[in-house]
């Protein structure tokens, strides 16, 4: 029998509530669509995830919450009153990170471009003021093309409520940013103020004035990547943190950095199992320092042979190298790392070590992580391209942050400590909890070599004197004479000099540093000092803020 023959049964007619729930649904399907699937083959096809995809990545499965899934735009103006999208281009909620409450937002850039509007500014207004009252950190997944020029100024209100809430979260609740896409103009502008920015290669850059205006103003060809992709930014400028090589690393990334951290100023950071034993010791820290004190070795080494795990978690990790800074566990207790790097510049302080290290202590005093500095410093920086730039402001940036720190802090001086550089690296004169110290140490005003040019000035001059006195009358001592003769001079005085002053003992005698320990046992003393400063209180004068020197 021909299938015309029974035609299909009529469908039930659905009951006003089955209709309402339809319709709800129909809603939600249209704003997950966002701008439809041939826009998301795009993104997908330059290496690029979706807007949900990649919350769905960042989050605890099946922990994310919308809010605002339908808010539209309000504009009429050139044709918008036609082109409303449910969410605006926007998506915004809170879930979990290991179980952790966070709040996110994600720029959709198949809306709009996940240009800014009035009304999607408003969402992440919203879960920024809810995040703040809850006390949870905050995560931008930036992807936008800016602000939506049909706006006007709506949009660049939008922008300046957000700041506004970037600046009045900063140090209460930890603020992330990742960037994953273009991020250009005013909206580089929140990234900047937000505690950490991460960035991916080859799919995200950020600048303030793109390629097209700046070869129009300054006739200079530059590409989007080399002004301000992710390896500029995190080799060059130093505007971001960290550098993944896709979304998925990103993603990864920012789990890793919430696992090390509080969810604001009032709660302590998140501490885990470890089988690592407090007291473990390692017997190469005893000869991991070459003889040669103007040999270089690699800090790193030294850390993470001291850590839970051998684990270090750097942040601006190709940035400044003469700096290391990071996150590590003692003890399954997270602690900040701020670490001179001979293997890079000798360790010497300069401009941007300076700033780097200064913004990493800072971020952990606001969140209650005890600070870990291991130093082995030559001084700062010299010559004109470091004065002019600013050295003396921007190392007084670090000397402010260490100064103003009341977490517990910690310092481990692996070999040099000189000048300037030792005040400023977390000495005991800046209320540093406990300063350790190998029999490696060398702590002095300056390096003998250059000490014994001032100190012994007149005892060289003497030498000089007697060496000329026994030439035949007339003869004076040639240039090449004069040298080997201080040569072998300063060779004895330096000896006698590093002997007596270029030691951690004489520190030790006044008190400035509160042990000379074997370097094998600096895992077992600094977990030892951490249980003891565990109750810590420490507040700083009363004011409305400090003025660092910006």
């Amino acid at each position: 029998m021909a299938a015309a023959e029974h035609p299909a049964p009529p469908q039930r007619k659905l009951t006003p509530h089955e209709q309402k729930l339809a319709e709800l649904a129909a809603r939600h399907a249209i704003a997950e669509e966002g701008g439809g699937p041939e826009r998301r083959a795009r993104e997908h096809e330059i290496g690029k995830l979706s807007a949900r995809e990649r919350i769905d990545l960042l989050l605890d499965e099946g922990t994310f919450e919308e809010t605002d899934k339908f808010v539209t735009h309000r504009a009429s103006d050139f044709g918008m009153d036609q082109q409303r999208v449910p969410g605006d281009g926007f998506i915004t909620g809170h879930g979990r990170i290991d179980g952790r409450v966070v709040f996110v937002f994600a720029q959709d850039f198949t809306v709009f471009g996940g240009s800014l509007s009035e009304a999607n500014a408003a969402k992440i207004v919203k879960i920024m003021d809810m995040a703040i009252k809850v006390g949870a950190p905050v995560i931008g997944l930036n992807d936008s093309g800016g602000a939506r020029i049909q706006e006007g100024v709506v949009s660049l209100a939008g922008y300046t409520d957000i700041f506004l809430r970037n600046t009045l979260s900063s140090g209460v609740v930890p603020q992330i940013s990742a960037i994953m896409g273009p991020c250009a103009g005013g909206a580089v502008y929140s990234p900047a103020i937000t505690d950490f920015t991460l960035m991916t290669e080859k799919t995200s850059y950020m600048f303030v004035t793109g390629p097209d205006v700046i070869k129009t103003v300054l006739h200079e060809d530059v590409t989007k990547d080399a002004l301000g992709g992710a390896t500029t930014h995190n080799e060059i400028s130093g505007v971001a943190h960290f550098m993944a090589h896709d979304d998925r690393e990103c993603l990864a990334m920012i789990r890793e950095l919430v696992s090390f951290i509080p969810s604001n100023n009032l709660d302590d950071p998140p501490r885990r199992a470890t089988s690592d034993s407090p007291d473990r010791a390692d017997a190469a820290l005893d000869t991991i320092i070459p003889d040669e004190s103007n040999q270089p070795y690699d800090m790193v080494d030294v850390i993470t042979r001291i850590v839970d795990d051998g684990y270090l978690f750097q942040v601006h990790e190709h940035y400044a190298r003469n700096l290391v800074v990071g996150f590590a566990r003692m003890n399954g207790r997270p602690v900040g790392i701020v670490g001179n790097q001979p293997a890079a510049l000798a360790g010497v302080l300069d401009i941007d070590a300076s700033v780097k290290g200064a913004r990493f202590v800072r971020f952990c005093d606001a969140f209650n992580i005890p600070l870990i500095t291991f130093e082995d410093v030559p001084g700062f920086m010299p010559g004109t391209r470091q004065e002019h730039g600013g050295i003396i402001r921007h190392g007084a940036k670090l000397l402010y942050a260490f100064a103003e720190a009341t977490v517990p802090k910690l310092t481990v001086i692996t070999r040099k400590a000189y000048g300037g550089a030792y005040c400023v690296m977390s000495s005991k004169h800046l209320r540093t909890d406990v300063n350790l110290a190998w029999p490696t140490a060398e702590i002095a005003v300056m390096g003998p070599e250059g000490a014994v040019n001032i100190v012994y000035k007149r005892e060289l001059d003497q030498v000089l004197r007697r060496a000329q006195a026994v030439m035949p009358q007339g003869v004076s001592l040639s240039e090449e004479q004069k040298l080997e003769v201080l040569a072998e001079a300063r060779s004895e005085k330096v000896e006698e000099f590093r002997e007596r002053f270029a030691n951690p003992y004489v520190a030790a005698e006044r008190g400035y540093i509160d042990a000379v320990i074997r370097p094998s046992e600096t895992r077992r003393r600094l977990n030892t000092a951490l249980d003891m400063l565990a109750t810590k209180r420490e507040k700083n004068p009363p004011r409305k803020h400090g003025n660092i020197p910006l």
